[in-house]
């Protein structure tokens, strides 16, 4: 037997000696009437002459994460949901069942616990137990106290785990919810409907990705997990919701790195009678308010560097952004001979260079060579019609589409444009993609008659943006991993 399940043996020989002595491990009618912080916030002004004119008693409990015993006495840590709170144990004085409760707990064991507040020689808050009861008694062992749990693998795998070994990854996920939380506040209060879409399609659209197949047995169906709800949202404006977001969640069936999750979250929302340079002004108010309200400040750390969020953001062309960050004059941004060899000197692959698109070999070398230089918040406009399939063309310009995307410590984190609401346009884009999809790229899109359909009753003049909330995450909490911010990220089965 190893010295795992040797430990799990004693943790239910415990167990068993708590059930004989008429205790349930697992109660279930014992609540607290206080919290750990309540009882800090409170209390920790007052010496311990003036504790001992408090006659009130007090209840806490929590998870126990250290025991320090002296014979007949000691003192426990226990953690709560608002942070850990000192209890000091004498046996004789808790009741007989007390006694036997104390005698068989453990680190890990959650304990339901009264009694009144003293300071102890050392000037801590602690509380005097009167009454001690536990309420679950746990089998597994703990990480041990001074290591941690520091096994990557681990951690995601068991991400209960990692948060009880590591209270600050809880403090992580705290910051995510109030990052979502104020993000839908911010566009409740201008007037935007948040609306849910489907999450399985019968057509995969609003974006170029693989995506995920499930099947619907009754209606012998094959359907797919949503890769963008663009689509859908859109046909909400047609029919007169003007201003809809969604925070949502996708799937696309591609590769697993620190950047990129199959399953993600994005916030998605679309504002008729406006241009992607009215979602430019948005969203640098919109993640210069989050950056204040979440971090409490404009500048954010995040992986050494210092990232600000001061408005206005950096703003280039994709074109531009050729010139300033590569050094290639105007007209070799255009040169189609002078960029494939650009591409041939750095070794990327070029497939069909005699009929590939300019801003295809635009975008290769911008996405393998610029994106990284783009630290600060950077606002890059104008892509290619080519690689824009749901963008109004620019009017000046039709070779290039009114959008945006927004790069931030060399990822992106947004991507906009003024909505393509031309049905005939939009449907001769979307014979395009087919052709590619039946070329071999799989990441093409489908045709959506319907959708074309939809554009025909009339979509009024729109913006719409998508904005990656995991990746937003991680840049407010200095994370390193899109694994660090996704509770239960992707991984491979545990062989």
């Amino acid at each position: 037997m190893t010295q795992e399940n040797i430990y799990k043996q004693q943790r239910l020989e415990k167990a068993g000696r708590l059930i004989e002595a008429g205790i349930n491990p697992y109660n279930n009618r014992l609540h607290p009437e206080h919290v750990a912080s309540d009882l800090r916030e409170k209390y920790e002004p007052l010496t311990g002459e003036e504790l001992e004119g408090v006659t009130e008693d007090f209840s806490i409990a929590g998870r126990v994460i250290a025991i320090r015993s002296f014979g007949k006495a000691g003192f426990i840590k226990l953690r709560d949901r608002t942070g850990e709170f000192q209890i000091f144990t004498q046996k004789g004085k808790m009741g007989e069942q007390g006694d036997v409760v104390l005698k068989n707990t453990e680190v890990g064991d959650f304990l339901h616990v009264a009694g009144k507040l003293f300071r102890t020689k050392t000037n801590e808050l602690t509380l005097r137990v009167e009454k001690l009861n536990i309420i679950t008694k746990a089998i597994e062992q703990l990480p041990e106290k001074w290591h941690g749990l520091t096994d990557v693998e681990t951690r995601y795998r068991q991400r209960y785990v990692d948060m009880i070994a590591n209270p600050e990854v809880k403090e992580v996920f705290k910051k995510r919810s109030q990052i979502v939380s104020f993000i839908r506040r911010y566009f409740e209060e201008k007037d935007f409907l948040e609306v849910e879409t489907p999450m399985m399609q019968a057509i995969p659209g609003g974006a170029k990705a693989r995506p995920f197949m499930t099947h619907h047995n009754a209606l012998d169906l094959d359907l797919y997990l949503r890769i963008a709800p663009e689509l859908y949202l859109k046909r909400l404006v047609v029919g007169g919701l003007e201003r809809v977001f969604e925070v949502n969640r996708n799937f696309r069936n591609e590769g697993i790195s620190t950047q990129h999750n199959p399953e993600f979250t994005m916030l998605e929302f679309y504002m008729a009678y406006a241009t992607y340079e009215d979602l430019i002004n948005l969203t640098q108010d919109l993640l210069n308010q989050l950056a204040i309200t979440v971090c409490g400040s404009e500048i954010v750390g995040y992986q050494g560097k210092e990232i600000s969020f001061q408005k206005p953001f950096a703003r280039y062309t994709l074109v531009e952004s050729l010139e300033k960050h590569l050094g290639y004059t105007k007209e070799q941004t255009i040169d189609r001979a002078f960029l494939l060899n650009e591409c041939d000197k750095h070794h990327f692959e070029v497939k069909n260079k005699d009929t590939i698109d300019l801003g295809i070999i635009q975008i290769l070398l911008f996405e393998e060579l610029v994106e990284k230089q783009l630290i600060s918040p950077t606002f890059i406009t104008h892509y290619p019609t080519s690689v824009s399939p749901l963008s109004r063309r620019n009017d000046e310009d039709g070779s290039v589409t009114d959008r945006f995307e927004l790069f931030i410590f060399g990822r992106e984190i947004a991507n906009a444009f003024s909505e393509l609401n031309d049905p005939v346009d939009q449907k001769e884009r979307f014979m395009k993609q087919v052709k590619e999809r039946e070329s071999g790229d799989d990441e093409a899109m489908y045709m959506d008659e319907d959708f074309v359909t939809a554009l025909e009753y009339g979509m009024p003049p729109t913006a719409g943006e998508g904005i990656g909330i995991d990746r937003l995450v991680m840049l407010l909490t200095d994370q390193p991993s899109i694994r660090d911010v996704i509770l239960f990220p992707v991984l491979r089965p545990d062989k």
